[in-house]
């Protein structure tokens, strides 16, 4: 596969000049052979670019400007598309050409050839068990840990309640108790008060008595 890059020998534009100069002293650094056919003094090569590059690729006026490349037949692309190769240090696939041995381009293709190779004939992912498997290969002990769980908080409530039960009856036993010390306290009281009553009826009677 030869890379043909069109390009002017003769124009008048810096900017032209100076895409064509990165683009071939770029091939060249990289070694990759290619010919460059002038547009500016073959005819030939100028209608055959324009005539090949595809339409959605050229610019609004219709006359696509050099440089540009193509691989054969099959048209690469101008400098802007080559820039943006460059810069993702992809310009191999952007040529359609394989990437030597130990490039950068070569091990970024290694390292997507795994990831896809991993991503389609990976180990194919166990099935997810059903309720009934995963409740089989729970152990008994943390299947019973709810039951077991739930019957300590059943009897952790009858013991709050039996609590609540005894405080309750030791209430009502000390208001019993408070209630019969009253009484008791209000019948000394009458006992003393009938005592103290008979004492004065016999001071009365032995007054009168003399």
């Amino acid at each position: 596969m030869v890379i043909k890059v069109f390009l002017a020998s003769s124009s008048g534009s810096t900017a032209i000049k100076k895409k064509q100069q990165d683009v071939v002293g770029f091939l060249e650094a990289l070694k990759v052979e290619y010919t460059q056919l002038d547009i500016a003094c073959n005819e030939e090569n100028r209608m055959w670019m324009r005539q090949n590059v595809p339409e959605d690729k050229k610019p609004s006026n219709g006359i696509p400007l050099p440089p540009q490349i193509f691989n054969e037949e099959s048209y690469c692309g101008d400098y802007e598309t080559f820039f943006d190769a460059k810069e993702d240090n992809s310009v191999y696939a952007f040529l359609g050409l394989p990437p030597p041995p130990g490039s950068k381009e070569a091990v970024q293709a290694d390292k997507a050839g795994l990831i896809v190779e991993n991503g389609t004939h990976g180990e194919e992912a166990e099935p997810e068990a059903t309720p009934e498997e995963s409740t089989k290969e729970v152990p008994e002990a943390e299947q019973n840990g709810d039951a077991h769980e739930e019957e300590e908080a059943a009897e952790d409530e009858e013991v709050a309640e039996e609590g609540a039960e005894g405080d309750e009856e030791e209430e009502a036993g000390d208001d019993e108790g408070h209630a019969g010390e009253e009484e008791e306290q209000e019948e000394d009281e009458a006992e003393v008060q009938e005592e103290e009553e008979e004492e004065d009826l016999e001071e009365t009677q032995e007054e009168e008595a003399e």
